[in-house]
């Protein structure tokens, strides 16, 4: 038999719930999945943390089952690629590969009080102008110091270099590549870009932050780029090299094969994360944006990405099946909205817990706003789903105004995406293109994709594009004069939410 041997690409997504391994062919297409929960562990209010031992147990699992139901050995796998949950922190002894504590994970609250007292008198921007974060508990660096402060005796051991710290990217490269024994300590610039540690401009730990934060830089990880050969991994995957890793919302952006500046994807799932490609600008935003690192590809120069997010999306239909009973299923909203021409003059503006970008407001609370007799629940059906159009519009308004780039055409992918009268209404309040590409498992395909990239089994982002299907697109088809007035009835809706719980001091 003298054919070519077929070769795959595998991707772990070590995920928030769940950890995945899935193998692509060299279409991009998806050829087998293995995947398995993890427990969520609350052990106060506020409080979210995960085993990282039960996840690695688990990522080895996944990884021998997508091997399994694809039919293939490990002489199959060309190279593996890593996505993450990103900011969960962990710490774990170098010598033994025990974790000291268990995972902190980016929901964590803890750190809020800590999180004060760091910005002193600056406030939230003290550390932005060289992260482009604000000081908030979803980051890694303030999870650090939480540990060092309160498991005993750890303090003296990181510094005696006695203690690895890691985001999951970390701890899985570190137990592919052998663990105690020889495995490789990095981290990528994606993943490094979300710890409040790390420069944006030299892409290195910033030692004047480190100390202010105190973390000792002895527990850091190498910085590296999101797509080069770190090691070889041991065990079900002996010798294939591991040589990507990616933070999961960047690893969405280059799965999308948003490689040019103007380029964005949103990801609709419980929230949404919208990533808009600035190129190799890292952009300061002054309207409520995380500047970011998108990826860097071997020795090439980084891409820098802003990314907004909002809290309630996905939520926001779940709230309306199980708390209010007006829809059965998630899919019965797209029926029932449908049934009516328009939202009957009704705006929904899901604060449940505040706004988040582009206002950052924690005093807002929800309304349903522009109420009459005549508004039925189909009409509030239809304004739940404008909501999140809305939002996106709100987002990609403060993104083109901090990047003066103008968004060309969204990229969507995530469960909601499953809508089509919600990316029709994208589409109309963006005024530009949504489209949704056929492989909708984005996030395990970018990490696949840039794999790929760094042992050459796809020669460059070009062909990369040209891998890319369009399932679905939709195009405008508003009026503008209808979508300046109700985008203005949208924003009057917004204010009404402001203030509603008085501060507390």
């Amino acid at each position: 038999m003298s054919e070519t041997r077929r070769e795959f690409i595998a991707a772990i997504d070590q995920g928030t719930t769940s950890s995945r391994c899935i193998v692509f062919d060299r279409d991009g297409r998806i050829v087998s999945v293995g995947q398995k929960e993890h427990e969520q562990i609350f052990p106060e209010p506020g409080w979210v943390e995960h085993d990282a031992a039960e996840i690695w147990a688990n990522v080895q699992e996944v990884v021998v089952e997508a091997l399994d139901r694809a039919g293939i050995t490990r002489e199959d796998v060309r190279a593996l690629g890593i996505t993450n949950q990103r900011e969960t922190t962990l710490l774990w002894d170098r010598a033994t590969g025990e974790p000291v504590h268990n995972a902190i994970v980016w929901q964590d609250t803890r750190t809020d009080a800590l999180c004060r007292e760091l910005g002193r008198n600056v406030g939230q921007d003290r550390f932005r102008r060289e992260t482009g974060l604000p000081l908030a508990s979803y980051f890694a660096g303030p999870k650090i110091r939480w540990l060092l402060d309160n498991v005993e005796g750890l303090r003296e051991r990181a510094e005696a270099g006695e203690i690895l710290f890691g985001t999951m990217d970390s701890w899985v490269v570190w137990n592919l590549t052998g663990g105690p024994d020889g495995g490789v300590h990095v981290t990528d610039v994606t993943n490094a870009s979300r710890t409040l540690l790390m420069n944006l401009r030299t892409l290195d730990w910033d030692p004047r932050i480190c100390e202010s934060l105190g973390v000792p830089m002895a527990v850091l990880p190498e910085i590296r780029s999101s797509a080069e050969v770190y090691g070889e991994a041991r065990g079900a995957l002996a010798g294939v090299p591991v040589a990507s890793a990616l933070g999961d919302q960047q690893a969405a952006l280059f799965g999308q094969t948003c490689f040019s500046p103007g380029e964005a994807k949103s990801t609709y799932g419980t929230g949404t994360f919208l990533l808009l490609n600035t190129g190799s600008e890292a952009v300061n935003s002054y309207n409520g944006l995380l500047t970011t690192v998108g990826y860097r590809i071997g020795d090439q120069d980084p891409v820098y990405a802003l990314e907004g997010s909002i809290a309630v999306t996905g939520s926001l239909v779940q709230w309306m099946r199980d708390q209010m009973g007006l829809i059965n299923s998630a899919a019965e909203i797209e029926t029932l909205a449908s049934s009516v021409e328009d939202n009957g003059g009704a705006y929904f503006v899901p604060a449940f817990s505040g706004l988040f970008a582009p206002y950052w407001r924690s005093d807002a609370r929800g309304v349903i706003a522009g109420l009459t007799r005549y508004v039925t629940k189909a009409h509030i059906a239809r304004a739940v789903l404008e909501a999140t159009a809305w939002q996106t519009r709100e987002i990609v308004d403060a993104m083109e105004k901090d990047s003066r780039v103008e968004l060309t055409a969204l990229k969507v992918d995530g469960g909601m995406t499953s809508n089509n009268l919600l990316m029709q209404c994208i589409s109309d309040v963006l005024d530009a293109p949504v489209v949704r590409p056929m492989v909708a498992e984005t996030t395990c395909l970018g990490a696949a994709y840039a794999a790929g990239l760094a042992v050459g089994f796809w020669p460059d982002t070009d062909a990369l594009r040209a891998n890319w299907r369009r399932a679905a697109e939709w195009t405008p088809r508003m009026e503008a004069d209808v979508r300046e007035r109700e985008y203005k009835n949208w924003l009057k809706a917004v204010e009404r939410t402001m203030g509603w719980l008085e501060e507390e001091n």
